[in-house]
């Protein structure tokens, strides 16, 4: 199948030379991936004969496994299937980083006016204000890495204690949780959206906001708020180009895709991948 595929396209790559293909069914390490995957995952139920079957079938475990033993230096999967049953083998396999609780998803959007991330779109339905600070650090951390500062609001109906309900008061909870665990990191809440983009506007709404310009972290109180601000962004902004979903957490370069990924996004997530990879390689991370 892959070779019909390469000719079809006219790709001048060959496996074995450009690239490796892994094959399940005679590649000689099958049975260190199985039983590296059943050492780790026998207390969960799993035993010798269903660990032996998914490493012949799904190709997420299978290229989790390789990045766990070493074989590999970076994961991109996601494009069949459900979100949460690949990151159920990355959650598994690779694991998190020291000290991380929780896995988180971020997107992109690179926009005419301007540059935003978006979290969490895809992973947890209704955060904690302990996890919206940790995903806030981690955000801002990946924003780092795109060579842009951080500014980060965290968003809400409500705007700087205007509201008493319950995702008001989980986001000021998170903004006492960040000053106490990140006093360097640029972020202020819970404010309205356009509070968020428009330094104006929150002048007037709250002229002592320690945030400065326009923020480019959105943190959103829930699930539903983020993958709703998000696709309506992506599709609205006409040619703007999206990123993600990034992983955030995960303890070794691994990213989730969904089934409507292009191409271009495809081969944007894998240039972020591989400077991901190289940078903890350096760090030996």
């Amino acid at each position: 199948m892959v070779e019909q595929r390469i000719t079809r396209y006219g790709l001048r790559i060959r496996a074995g030379d450009d690239f490796e293909l892994v094959n399940p069914d005679s590649d000689p390490r099958y049975k260190e991936l199985w039983q590296g995957y059943y050492d780790l995952t026998c207390r969960k139920g799993v035993s010798i004969e269903y660990a032996k079957h998914e490493m012949r079938r799904r190709t997420t475990l299978i290229g989790a496994m390789l990045l766990h033993h070493g074989y590999a230096d970076g994961m991109l999967c996601g494009t069949f299937g459900k979100h949460s049953q690949h990151l159920s083998y990355i959650e598994d396999v690779i694991g998190r980083k020291p000290g991380i609780e929780h896995f988180y998803a971020m997107n992109m959007l690179v926009l005419h006016r301007h540059t935003l991330f978006i979290g969490d779109t895809y992973i947890n339905y209704d955060p904690t204000a302990e996890q919206l600070a940790e995903l806030a650090r981690l955000g801002a951390e990946e924003v780092r890495r795109f060579g842009l500062a951080p500014r980060v609001a965290l968003l809400s109906h409500s705007n700087f204690g205007a509201e008493a309900t319950p995702t008001a008061i989980k986001m000021r909870r998170a903004l006492e949780i960040l000053r106490e665990a990140a006093p360097g990191l640029e972020v202020d809440g819970e404010m309205h959206g356009d509070s968020a983009l428009s330094a104006e506007i929150r002048r007037q709404v709250f002229p002592n906001s320690t945030l400065t310009g326009q923020a480019n972290l959105l943190i959103m109180p829930t699930l539903d708020a983020a993958n709703i601000a998000f696709n309506l962004l992506k599709t609205s902004s006409g040619d703007g180009l999206t990123v993600g979903p990034m992983l955030l957490g995960a303890a070794r370069p691994a990213q989730i895709l969904t089934p409507t990924a292009t191409v271009r996004r495809i081969v944007n997530m894998t240039a972020l991948l591989s400077v991901e990879a190289q940078q903890r390689g350096r760090s030996g991370g």
